[in-house]
């Protein structure tokens, strides 16, 4: 009979040295080589084929499965397993947290994200519309908050940890939102280039912010899809989006399918204890 396999257990004890050539490796040039990776996959899936104006139905299939499942979702996870086993972050940080807290950041910030897309949008506008960017943009809010801050912005931040949380923090939002500012340039060109990079960077300002108070990783992806769908309404085609639902809405259930996936393997196979310095 087989035993069950032990839950590891994350420490942080004084002997974390960010300092250290591995560390560096682990912790800035691994994660932010993912991100540059993810960035290409993402500007030929999706950019350079103006995707999301096309809605071909097989290539958003295909866009998610790559650009933001594979590379933006799995990939991460086996730099974050090392990250754990040194002490780097823990779950909390990366922002998998229990169910009923998950549940209500969720709820709050739909309910929250809801009432500025009512109050925003100009009189007459199709919400029915604006649901479907939501849907069509979800996967690629999942991959950017794995990426941008569960990844990346934990790393930065457990880099310059010792400057004490003040550091940590400011580090890590403007670090992070200039890097979800820069993936503007893997999606479809937009009208017009100046607005755009604008709508990202305050995008990104206002998802780092909320992902390092919060530290919840769907509460953050609802976030990034609902500001996604307000910065990249004019790279968003809907005139086909009857024939393209089907493929979107599966799309977007299997990105957070794995997304729960990710999460249950962290919950079963990671715990974080505290460690007396």
């Amino acid at each position: 009979m087989n035993a069950e396999k032990p839950a590891v257990s994350v420490v942080a004890g004084p002997e974390y040295n960010p300092a250290s050539r591995s560390m560096v490796l682990r912790l800035l040039v691994i994660p932010f080589a993912i991100y540059v990776v993810w960035m290409i996959v993402t500007s030929l899936f999706e950019g350079n084929v103006r995707l999301f104006l096309s809605q071909d139905p097989s290539g958003i299939i295909v866009y998610t499965v790559v650009a933001c499942i594979i590379t933006g979702m799995i990939i991460p996870v086996y730099c974050l397993r090392e990250s754990f086993v040194t002490g780097a972050v823990n779950l909390f940080q990366i922002g998998f947290r229990e169910s009923r807290r998950t549940l209500s950041a969720s709820v709050l910030t739909s309910f929250t994200c809801y009432l500025g897309v009512v109050l925003v949008l100009p009189s007459g506008t199709d919400l029915a519309a604006f649901a479907y960017m939501f849907l069509l943009l979800l996967p690629t809010a999942i991959a950017s908050v794995m990426i941008c801050w569960v990844l990346l912005g934990t790393h930065v931040q457990a880099f310059v940890r010792s400057g004490g949380t003040v550091i940590s923090i400011a580090a890590g939002s403007l670090v992070t939102a200039w890097i979800f500012c820069l993936t503007s340039f893997a999606h479809s060109p937009p009208a017009s280039l100046q607005p755009a990079l604008v709508g990202f960077l305050v995008l990104g300002l206002v998802a780092a912010v909320f992902f390092f108070a919060v530290r919840d990783v769907y509460a953050a992806s609802i976030l990034v899809a609902s500001g996604l769908a307000f910065v990249m309404s004019g790279r968003v085609g809907i005139s086909g989006m009857e024939v393209a639902l089907p493929a979107v809405a599966g799309s977007a259930i299997l990105a957070v399918l794995t997304l729960f996936g990710i999460h249950l393997y962290f919950a079963r196979n990671f715990r974080t204890v505290r460690v007396p310095a």
